[in-house]
């Protein structure tokens, strides 16, 4: 072992706090103070301790510091549709479970699972009896759904008639020889000019302006504006992806700011936001290689925006466990094992600083944990036999206000069973 590495380990040592219960984590919410949004990441989309946490630190920013609404990396309409079974509307699903169903789109298990449906019948049982100002949203940010946000928008203007149909129709017309193919489309946009952006970006524009004249709590205006947000910026999305480099990840993270912001403006001058992304989102793309990259992500230009002091982020991680993830893209779903950290990463020192679940809060300079070392990132395709390329040079203390360390963690419970990976 280096001699920087006894450093940091010593310094690990003397500045975290062992999470024993879900009532340690009241550090976090002290820790929070007064700040505006709290980011909560994760560093896989498959890790029941991740979920668990995140929910307990949640409920409580909800109940003690007033927190507004969730906005998570998901897909807006199948989170309006939990949205809604949240807020007790008549058209809602009777139950949790299938409110949860309508994220049919791979890879389901991020939101259909276990973890997440306690959390939503919490917050089901939380809003009731409130008004509709005081209940608690949930939202979808993520920029994949294209056809669904499409379809979204038709089907309402179509239920009630409106005039904007016409207009819709014909934005969305040119989408239609691509069959529901985002590589189709991208192709076809990027190196045939046969984009559809202009038609979009005027559905938007009219959207937007029905809202700001109509009620000023009519979500149901919000749900057509996201819905066209997310179609011009998913158009944009695919088109880039085919050309490759970082625009199409800058894209991605630029609409979801944007969208957040949407959210936040709708819920008023005084409303806090809570975001549940992975790691590569919230974490401040900054104090990463990203930048040398070219790219930015949500944590940056939400510090960007609203100042460092009124923006929180969280970052998790694990030493070894088990996790939901897949082999390829679209494949199917199974419980992988995740090994050791490697030597010298964030959490190979955070386990020999002591094999038990802990927390570091970031509220003073600690040169001695200003390194760039590896940061383990799972996504939702995974090879453990590649492990070392799952890491991101990662300053923490420059990344993250906070860090939750679990030092054994296990694979969420999807509501759909998934394959044991032997």
């Amino acid at each position: 072992m280096n001699m920087w590495e006894e450093d940091i380990i010593q310094e690990i040592q003397s500045l975290s706090r062992p999470i024993k219960s879900m009532d340690d984590l009241e550090l976090i919410i002290q820790a929070v103070s007064d700040c505006e949004i709290v980011m909560l990441g994760e560093a896989s989309h498959g890790t029941s301790e991740f979920y668990t946490m995140r929910a307990e630190i949640t409920k409580r920013l909800i109940k003690e510091k007033g927190f507004s609404f969730i906005a998570v990396e998901g897909d807006w309409p199948s989170c309006y549709t939990l949205n809604r079974y949240i807020k007790h509307k008549a058209d809602a699903p009777a139950h949790a479970r299938e409110a949860l169903n309508d994220f049919n789109r791979w890879p389901t298990w991020m939101w259909a699972n276990e973890e997440v449906m306690s959390l939503v019948q919490w917050l089901h049982e939380f809003n009731e009896n409130k008004k509709d100002n005081n209940q608690i949203g949930f939202y979808g940010i993520d920029v994949y759904s294209l056809w669904e946000s499409m379809e979204e928008i038709l089907s309402h203007l179509k239920k009630t008639n409106s005039p904007d149909l016409a207009m819709a129709q014909k934005a969305f017309e040119c989408f239609e020889p691509h069959g529901r193919d985002p590589q189709a489309y991208g192709v076809s946009a990027s190196f045939l000019s046969e984009g559809c952006e202009e038609e979009v970006v005027k559905l938007l524009l009219t959207l937007q302006e029905k809202r700001k004249e109509g009620k000023p709590q009519d979500e149901v205006s919000l749900n057509d504006e996201l819905n066209a947000l997310v179609t011009i910026n998913a158009e944009r999305y695919y088109r880039s992806m085919v050309r490759g480099g970082p625009d199409s990840w800058n894209i991605r993270d630029r609409h979801m700011v944007e969208a957040l912001l949407r959210i936040k403006d709708f819920h008023g001058p005084h409303a806090k936001a809570i975001i549940w992304e992975h790691n590569t989102h919230i974490g401040d793309a900054r104090a990463t290689d990203m930048t040398a990259e070219g790219m930015i992500n949500v944590g940056q230009l939400l510090r960007e925006k609203f100042g460092q002091e009124h923006v929180y982020a969280v970052g998790f991680g694990t030493y070894q466990g088990s996790v939901i993830a897949a082999n390829r893209w679209g494949g199917e779903i199974e419980v992988m094992k995740v090994p050791k950290a490697i030597p010298g990463s964030w959490e190979a020192l955070l386990h020999q600083a002591g094999a038990q679940d802990k927390m570091i809060i970031f509220d003073q300079d600690r040169n001695v944990l200003e390194q760039p070392l590896g940061h383990r990132a799972i996504g939702v395709v995974y090879h453990p036999d590649y492990e070392r390329g799952n890491y991101v040079p990662s300053i923490l203390p420059s990344r993250y206000d906070a860090f939750i360390y679990v030092d054994q963690s296990r694979a969420l419970k999807p509501l759909k069973q998934p394959v044991l990976n032997k």
